[in-house]
C-alpha cells in the first residue's frame, strides 16, 4: 500500500510540474498575442520569463522533495508502530529523536524494545530509568542538575538516552559491527567495565549486544 501511494504522490508531482510548464509557457504566449497585436520580445525579456519559470519550477521541485520526506516519515512511523505494537505517537517520537541524535532509527527502537519494552514507567535495581533505561549519573553529564523525575519524560528519557549510545558509537575503533557490538556492550554493563575486561584480555560479551543487533541491518 505504501509502495502505491508513493507511486500516485511522484505521478502528481509529475503532473503539477507539467501543468506548471504548460501554463508558464500559455501564459507568456497569450501575452504575446493579446489583442491580436504583434508583441515585441526583447532579449531582456526572454530572460526574464525563463528566469520566472526556472524559479517555479524550483520551487515545485523542493515542494515534492518535502512532499516526499513526510511520505517517508510517515510511512516509517507506521510500519514502527505496528511492528512493535505500540501507539503511534510514540513510534513517532522515538524515530524523530532517534534522528535529531544521529541513531538509526531500526537500532533505536530496538534499544526501546530491549531495555524497557516500551514501558514509559521501568526503572532497573541499579536506578536505570524510563524507556532508554538510562541512569541519572549518565543523563547528568549531558545536562547538569537534571532531576530523576525528569528523566520520566518521555522526549528527555529517549533525547539523552540516544545521545549517550550516539557518543558510545563514536567511541570505539574498528569495523562497524564491531564498534557497534562495544557500544551496545557500553550501553549495558557501563563503558568502565567494557574497558576494565579489555585491558584484562577478557570478552565483555554477555549477550545482550548479541540479542539486540539479531536481525539488524546497520545503515552503510
Amino acid at each position: 500500500m505504501h509502495t502505491t501511494t508513493q507511486k500516485l504522490m511522484l505521478q502528481g508531482g509529475l503532473i503539477l510540474l507539467g501543468a506548471l510548464i504548460v501554463s508558464s509557457i500559455g501564459g507568456w504566449a497569450r501575452r504575446a498575442t493579446a489583442d491580436d497585436q504583434p508583441a515585441t520580445l526583447t532579449a531582456p525579456a526572454l530572460i526574464g520569463e525563463l528566469r520566472s519559470l526556472e524559479q517555479s519550477l524550483e520551487a515545485t521541485r523542493g515542494e515534492l522533495a518535502v512532499a516526499r520526506l513526510q511520505l517517508e516519515r510517515a510511512n516509517a512511523i507506521i510500519d514502527y508502530s505496528t511492528h512493535y505494537n505500540i501507539a503511534a505517537d510514540l513510534a513517532a517520537a522515538i524515530y524523530d529523536v532517534a534522528l535529531g541524535e544521529g541513531v538509526d532509527p531500526a537500532l533505536a527502537f530496538r534499544l526501546v524494545k530491549v531495555e524497557s519494552g516500551f514501558n514509559a514507567k521501568a526503572r532497573s535495581k541499579v536506578g536505570a530509568i524510563g524507556y532508554t533505561q538510562v541512569l541519572p549519573s549518565t543523563a547528568r553529564l549531558y545536562e547538569p542538575g537534571l532531576t530523576t523525575a525528569q528523566l520520566y519524560d518521555r522526549g528527555t528519557n529517549l533525547r539523552l538516552g540516544f545521545r549517550s549510545l550516539r557518543d558510545l558509537l563514536e567511541r570505539y575503533e574498528g569495523n562497524p559491527d564491531a564498534k557497534l557490538r562495544l557500544a551496545l556492550l557500553a550501553y549495558n554493563r557501563g563503558p568502565g567495565r567494557v574497558q576494565e575486561l579489555l585491558d584484562a584480555g577478557k570478552d565483555p560479551q554477555n549477550g545482550y549486544a548479541t540479542a539486540l543487533m539479531k536481525g539488524y541491518r546497520r545503515k552503510t
